[in-house]
């Protein structure tokens, strides 16, 4: 059985099954048509590959909280399923149900027995994760959206100048770091929260400055929305959303001088999952060695948009292979193939591979670490 190093706390790759939890309120009155939605949401999930079963299940407590359970053969295609169009107009029908709602995502790790509901064949699809891995308690997500042509420089200014909310969500989340980037007309916008990721997102919401900044870039945007409106400001965001599929970092403290940058890469059509793979299986074999200039690394994927959020010690120029998350002319020469603009790579010089990182390094338009409570 192999061993995951304990410097990875987080990881869509490592091949085990996924449990998938999705806990449900619903409003007063809303279980019938609650049951007619899932029904059609059941019968089209069935159907996506990946999946094996699910169950639903409703509290002997509380009537109106219910429970969606639901088991994949691996975390990717799950992942490629709950960041899809398809997902989103499936799902639509229960908005108007729910009054709220809290998605969970676990990979296996041990079992007794076998689902009674999945058959003989899907039972060995997947297998367990390898082993526990460390985490630092800390959940890290991304949001990614596009704003029009030419406005570019005044959403720019719009981002950099909010004031940042108070970093206390409850008593046990809180906001660690905010790391905010442009390339061209593409926004990222990657968080680290201590606790719970939506407690933390409702709790940002919420804040007046933050709600200024966000009605402020509002007729920029490429995607309309209507933060007034429920549905239209869940379905912005569920379009945005950016999930972090791996995460490695360095042991003991990080040096005080290390520099943060997220490294955009363009994947061929169908090939974004086969970019962040590879990003992670090369930034999880750097991580084992102590001269690493990466401290710590965050793949996040959704369809053919990668995006690498590194903290490097040092500047990103001196070691461009390492940043760009290749080691070797070999490994250039596949991430290469797998990009729309990775014809360079290919031949991977070393003056190539310093060009890459350049063009693939996205402007940095705010970092914000939290205040440290008094």
């Amino acid at each position: 059985m192999t061993t995951l190093s304990e410097r990875i706390s987080q990881s869509a790759f490592d091949g085990s099954r996924l449990r998938v939890v999705l806990l449900l309120d619903l409003y007063d009155g809303a279980q019938k048509q609650f049951l007619e939605a899932y029904e059609h949401m059941r019968n089209h999930v069935a159907s996506v590959p990946g999946h094996i079963s699910d169950q639903l299940c409703q509290s002997i407590e509380n009537p109106s909280q219910w429970l969606i359970t639901s088991e994949w053969e691996s975390a990717p295609p799950f992942l490629a399923w709950v960041n899809s169009e398809e997902h989103v107009e499936t799902v639509l029908p229960l908005h108007s149900c729910v009054r709220d709602t809290r998605s969970l995502r676990f990979s296996v790790l041990r079992e007794t027995g076998q689902a009674f509901s999945a058959t003989p064949e899907q039972q060995h699809k997947g297998g367990l994760q390898p082993s526990p891995r460390v985490g630092d308690g800390v959940v890290r997500h991304a949001l990614t959206f596009t704003v029009k042509p030419g406005s570019e420089k005044a959403v720019a200014k719009i981002l950099a100048g909010y004031t940042s909310p108070s970093a206390r969500v409850d008593d046990q989340t809180r906001l660690r770091r905010t790391s905010l980037f442009m390339q061209g007309n593409r926004v990222v916008r990657a968080i680290e929260v201590q606790g719970d990721l939506m407690a933390a997102l409702r709790h940002v919401a919420r804040q007046p400055e933050v709600r200024a900044v966000e009605e402020a870039i509002n007729p920029y945007l490429e995607q309309d929305r209507d933060l007034d409106d429920a549905n239209s400001a869940r379905l912005f965001f569920t379009r945005a959303a950016l999930p972090a599929v791996h995460h490695v970092a360095a042991e003991g403290p990080w040096p005080d001088e290390a520099n943060r940058h997220a490294l955009l890469y363009r994947a061929k059509e169908e090939c974004g999952l086969a970019v962040a793979r590879l990003l992670a299986r090369q930034d999880e074999a750097a991580a084992e060695d102590p001269a690493n200039p990466i401290v710590g690394s965050t793949v996040f994927q959704r369809d053919d948009i990668v995006v690498r959020l590194i903290d490097v010690n040092g500047p990103i120029d001196d070691h461009p292979a390492l940043a760009l998350g290749v080691r070797g002319h070999r490994k250039a020469a596949v991430l290469g193939r797998l990009l729309v603009d990775g014809a360079p790579l290919v031949r991977g010089t070393e003056r190539d591979v310093s060009r890459s990182v350049t063009e693939s390094d996205m402007q940095l338009i705010t970092d914000r670490l939290a205040a440290p409570e008094s």
